[in-house]
C-alpha cells in the first residue's frame, strides 16, 4: 500500500476515530461502533475502506469479524512521515551548529 492511499482514507474523521479505537487492540465491529455517532453498518463500511487501504486486517471469530491495525499497512505512511522528521532534525542540527559558530566568533 502507498502512503497516499492511507492518507486519502484517513482524511475521513470517522475512519480516524475507528482506527483510534483499534489502538487498544483487536475489536469486533459492534464494539468499535458502540457510542459512535454513526450506525454499525456505517462503521462496517469505514472498516472496509480502512482494509482496502491496508490499514486494518480482519479475522473470523465465530460469527463475528474482529478487526485490528495492520502494522505493515502503516509502514509506508510512517516512512513518508519520517522523511519530514529527518529533514526537520537535520535543519535543527544545522541551525544549532550555525548558532554555536556564531557564539564562538561573533561578528560586529
Amino acid at each position: 500500500m502507498t502512503y497516499a492511499k492511507a492518507l486519502d482514507c484517513l482524511a475521513d474523521p470517522t475512519r480516524r476515530k475507528v482506527l483510534e479505537r483499534l489502538r487498544a487492540g483487536p475489536r469486533p465491529v459492534g464494539e468499535i461502533a458502540r457510542g459512535m455517532s454513526v450506525s454499525r453498518p456505517a462503521v462496517s463500511q469505514h472498516l472496509k475502506a480502512l482494509k482496502n487501504a491496508g490499514l486494518v486486517t480482519d479475522r473470523a471469530a465465530g460469527t463475528q469479524r474482529v478487526y485490528s491495525i495492520d502494522p505493515q499497512g502503516l509502514a509506508p505512511l510512517r516512512a513518508w512521515l519520517d522523511q519530514f522528521w529527518d529533514e526537520a532534525l537535520s535543519a535543527f542540527q544545522q541551525e544549532v551548529a550555525r548558532d554555536a559558530r556564531h557564539r564562538k566568533d561573533p561578528k560586529p
